[in-house]
């Protein structure tokens, strides 16, 4: 998650899930994993729904509230951490691997570095969320790739080990993850090769694709007591005008 995104259609529809399942009497903490904003691409002016009826009717109060921050333009995560927008516990510490260099250019620390801040930022919002029913995590990109393992954009993937972290709390969670060039399989294998794991043990799994506009996932690690309130929550949403919008996707 960046700054610059706040308040466009990917936080309406994971803002709106959460509802859904806070409206159930479920206790929601939220890991933004805030990244530093950058600007070499336009990505979060995926705002246009906030001039269309058909996402209006799936969350009014959400629409209008999601759209007094973007036209204020104070499009900072922080002014979505009210009640109005979703009872939850937020981290929004940010994960910044950055650090000046003498000519003004990015530069990243080092990799050892960038591995114990990484732990103790992660350690401080296992703290935080500690007891939280559901758990949300927001990483730009998803889990992590062999490909940004230990790179210094490791910052925009959650990895394994902390989604088991969250899990071993008793959490059922819940991990964004971006649809880039690849068929949805691929994104269900992998969370298929999660639920094998030890790390998960009873888990299940549900994934739940939105499927306008902006296409992204939301990838379920359930807790098994969770399980059927979880899925029913998702059913009934899904009996909704947000049934436009999401899909369930075939799982183990």
């Amino acid at each position: 998650m960046q700054d610059r995104y706040t308040g466009d259609i990917g936080d309406f529809s994971k803002l709106g899930l959460l509802r859904a399942l806070c409206s159930a009497g479920f206790s929601i903490g939220l890991n933004w994993y805030l990244t530093p904003d950058e600007t070499h691409n336009s990505d979060g002016c995926h705002v246009g729904y906030l001039d269309q009826d058909e996402y209006r009717e799936c969350d009014e109060e959400l629409w209008r509230e999601l759209g007094k921050i973007v036209k204020s333009d104070k499009r900072k995560v922080r002014h979505m951490e009210k009640d109005s927008i979703l009872r939850a516990t937020f981290f929004s510490e940010c994960l910044d691997f950055s650090e000046a260099s003498k000519d003004g250019r990015c530069k990243y620390q080092p990799k050892a570095n960038r591995n114990v801040l990484r732990s103790e930022w992660f350690e401080r919002s296992l703290a935080a969320l500690a007891g939280k029913d559901i758990v949300c995590v927001d990483p730009d990109n998803g889990l992590i790739v062999p490909s940004a393992a230990g790179r210094p954009k490791e910052n925009k993937y959650v990895l394994p080990s902390e989604l088991a972290g969250y899990y071993a709390q008793g959490s059922t969670v819940i991990y964004y993850q971006h649809k880039a060039r690849r068929k949805d399989p691929v994104y269900v294998k992998q969370l298929d090769g999660l639920l094998e794991s030890r790390a998960f043990p009873g888990a299940s799994g549900l994934a739940l694709k939105f499927q306008t506009t902006s296409q992204r996932y939301y990838m379920f690690v359930v807790q098994p007591h969770h399980k059927e309130a979880v899925e029913n929550v998702v059913t009934n949403m899904l009996s909704t005008a947000w049934k436009n919008h999401f899909c369930l996707l075939d799982s183990e």
